[in-house]
């Protein structure tokens, strides 16, 4: 329809207020929150102050809620440490250990072997010194003697210092402890109630004396001297007989076995003595025996015994009866 009619300029009229309000009322809004931002009273203001401050390298904090404190304080959040990686090394390494020496094995480790080579090579420089008399329980006898010796001069003190020597290695090689009642290191003696005494000075399992003999150049051949009981004065070796007996028969058949040495011709049992005047057997406090090697002024045993391998298998029979005594019952 074309003709004029009352309704349209009301309509116009009214879409024009509808549009300035629409315009002013968000202007008028948005000018009070601003001056409300400046002014710092108002909601804006409250809630950007309620915002934690940044850390000073200018990064935000990812949890707000505090964290505990611990050391010294520094004013600084500190974010807490990434979990370590597995594998890595967390903080100072531990010390490295310290390496153990190695210890002795063998099937004689923690046993302990007096070995007391008869007489002394210098026992013959010092004639006072030996002959002095020492107390052996029962008697007295001299404080030591200088020894036999073969023909051609080879002194037993030599022999007995090298056999010991051997048998001392092939010990040491299975764990023992060695100690020498002397060792070349001594220009007398020790005296025979000192060397008594060896044994129970180093807290030893057992000990040995060795020797050669100086018998009529016709006998021959190798013997074990067993101490008998004695008990009388300053000696007691009542705990030491039966013991050194069992040494005594291991060491005659281990010495024999070695060497091939006869037992002795001349002297003792199959090959066995037992004496009650040796002053290294009546004052020892440990299990001892002494062994006479050979006869020194018998041409076929001197000319084993000034043999360095024949020393050798002597020296193997000792420390085979030796182990055995010490690893059997």
């Amino acid at each position: 329809m074309t003709g004029p009619t009352s309704p349209a300029p009301r309509r116009s009229a009214l879409l024009r207020t509808a549009t300035a309000v629409a315009v002013v009322v968000p202007l008028c809004t948005a000018g009070w929150f601003g001056w409300q931002a400046l002014d710092g009273s108002g909601p804006v203001a409250a809630t950007a102050a309620a915002q934690p401050a940044s850390s000073p390298t200018g990064a935000t904090p990812t949890d707000p809620s505090p964290e505990p404190a611990t050391g010294t304080a520094t004013g600084t959040t500190t974010s807490p440490a990434p979990d370590p990686t597995p594998g890595a090394p967390t903080g100072t390494p531990p010390p490295a250990a310290t390496p153990q020496a190695p210890t002795g094995g063998g099937d004689l480790a923690g046993r302990t072997v007096v070995l007391d080579p008869g007489h002394n090579p210098g026992n013959f420089s010092h004639p006072t010194e030996i002959n002095r008399q020492v107390d052996v329980g029962n008697g007295h006898k001299e404080c030591d003697t200088t020894g036999t010796e073969t023909n051609a001069g080879y002194t037993e003190a030599d022999y007995t210092l090298d056999v010991t020597r051997r048998a001392r290695a092939l010990l040491t090689a299975r764990g023992a402890k060695v100690v020498m009642v002397q060792d070349g290191d001594r220009p007398w003696g020790p005296c025979v109630d000192e060397r008594a005494r060896a044994g129970a000075d180093a807290h030893a399992d057992v000990a040995l004396s060795v020797h050669g003999d100086g018998a009529p150049a016709s006998g021959s051949g190798f013997h074990v001297i067993l101490p008998a009981k004695v008990v009388a004065g300053t000696a007691d070796n009542s705990a030491i007989v039966e013991p050194s007996r069992r040494l005594g028969l291991l060491l005659r058949d281990r010495f024999h076995a070695a060497t091939g040495e006869p037992y002795a011709d001349y002297i003792a049992k199959d090959g066995l003595d037992t004496r009650s005047d040796l002053g290294g057997l009546n004052l020892s406090a440990v299990p001892k025996v002494f062994i006479e090697c050979g006869n020194m002024r018998n041409s076929a045993d001197a000319r084993r015994m000034t043999d360095p391998q024949w020393r050798q298998q002597a020296a193997q029979g000792i420390a085979d009866a030796l182990g055995a005594f010490l690893t059997t019952h």
